[in-house]
């Protein structure tokens, strides 16, 4: 999330929104609400505690050797017309997408065009 902080006046020069859903689990291994006091971001944000986004986004996993009842971190690039213009999920906790590629695509999003991905 903090990641994009550096690009909140080209992000929001757009005009557009970023809206991050946070996961919050039941424990106090994680807490985003404190995560985000300490790391505070620019853009509104979800927490997602009864998972429902990241189900419906096909994002959760039950279980793996990293995480258990958790999303998998995940970036999605959604123009005004609700398409998906850019898809990242990782593959465990720590990967997470190239903050260049969701830019390419959110600019390309935001002039309507479709970003191409190597």
């Amino acid at each position: 999330m903090a990641q994009f902080e550096s690009h909140k006046d080209e992000i929001l020069g757009k005009g557009s929104l970023v809206f991050i859903a946070a996961q919050k689990r039941a424990s106090a291994l994680s807490n985003p609400e404190k995560f985000l006091a300490s790391h505070p971001i620019s853009f509104p944000y979800l927490l997602d505690e009864d998972r429902t986004v990241t189900k419906s986004y096909g994002v959760y996993k039950a279980l793996g050797t990293d995480s258990i009842n958790i999303a998998r971190p995940a970036t999605f690039v959604i123009d005004s017309g609700g398409k998906i213009r850019y898809l990242y999920v990782g593959s465990n906790q720590l990967d997470r997408a190239p903050i260049e590629k969701v830019l390419e695509a959110y600019l390309a999003a935001a002039r309507g065009s479709a970003a191409h991905h190597t």
